[in-house]
């Protein structure tokens, strides 16, 4: 992508001859990653968001940095979402694409890129070509916030982009990887929300912590809500290793990891062995392995 130019719109396709036939109508997530893109509900956010896209970096200098929130970034078909914190400054928020354009994308896309997830261990731009998997990469909250620290406030708001985009993803979704003690606090009401059953007490983050979901597993009814074609599986149990529970309910592994900031790849908390072994474990829960 030349630098000069805007980030391309996330949610929309590539460019096409005038002799193709008429695209088919936008999936019901692309509709949803184009509304993502329109918020602007938290004042604190949008205000930083679009500060730092006018006064950049200067290594950036010469881009149109994106400077709205950050669509989810993946196939309407995963079978595995990674969940992290929020764009980068001058990552996503500069980008347009989530993890893309930042250290911790570095260390992240070379991880899904060694397990075999992603087309390429790299993530510069959305017209790099990298392609995921069976991978869908989300966030609790869609904006670059300052310090890298949204409010718990910030974050409920923003909780509803990511249910929707969970009953969305629910007919196939088997697992997820959770990055960070933030993300994890944010996801698990999410879960709820979408309709799995999440454990009470409700289970604390840890890295290489594995939490079994009982689900709906059923469709979406018109209002958005759940309409499962089987029961729920009480109290977060359910089979191993991401088979489907009995009469169609499917439930949901979840996964803690250290999120893959600097501070943590620096430091050696989280090395990239102990990141591919997450991803490799959530893989096969996922059934992409």
């Amino acid at each position: 992508m030349d630098a000069t130019e805007a980030p391309s719109d996330p949610a929309t396709s590539s460019s096409r001859s005038t002799a193709s036939p008429a695209p088919a109508a936008p999936s019901a997530l692309a509709l949803l990653d184009r509304r993502v893109g329109e918020c602007r509900a938290c004042p604190r956010l949008v205000a930083w968001r679009e500060e730092v896209a006018r006064t950049k970096r200067a290594a950036f200098a010469d881009w149109t940095y994106w400077g709205r929130p950050v669509p989810g970034f993946g196939p309407s078909d995963a079978r595995l979402l990674i969940v992290g914190l929020a764009p980068a400054a001058h990552g996503g928020n500069r980008t347009g694409r989530m993890f893309t354009g930042d250290r911790s994308g570095d260390v992240l896309y070379r991880a899904l890129y060694d397990v075999g997830l992603a087309s390429q261990p790299t993530a510069v731009s959305v017209d790099d070509g990298l392609e995921l998997y069976g991978v869908r990469i989300t966030s609790p909250v869609h904006c670059a916030p300052p310090a890298n620290r949204p409010t718990p406030g910030e974050r409920d708001t923003c909780r509803p982009w990511l249910v929707r985009e969970l009953r969305l993803l629910r007919p196939t979704l088997r697992a997820v990887v959770v990055l960070g003690a933030f993300g994890w606090q944010a996801a698990l009401p999410a879960f709820a929300e979408a309709g799995w059953t999440v454990p009470r007490p409700r289970p604390p983050f840890g890295h290489g912590a594995r939490v079994r979901l009982g689900g709906p597993g059923g469709r979406e009814g018109p209002d958005g809500r759940a309409v499962p074609d089987g029961r729920a599986v009480p109290n977060g149990k359910g089979t191993p290793e991401g088979r489907d529970e009995p009469d169609g309910v499917h439930g949901l592994d979840v996964f803690g990891c250290f999120h893959v900031s600097q501070r943590n790849t620096f430091t050696g908390r989280l090395t990239p062995e102990m990141l591919r072994e997450v991803l490799r474990t959530a893989s096969g829960a996922a059934g992409l392995s």
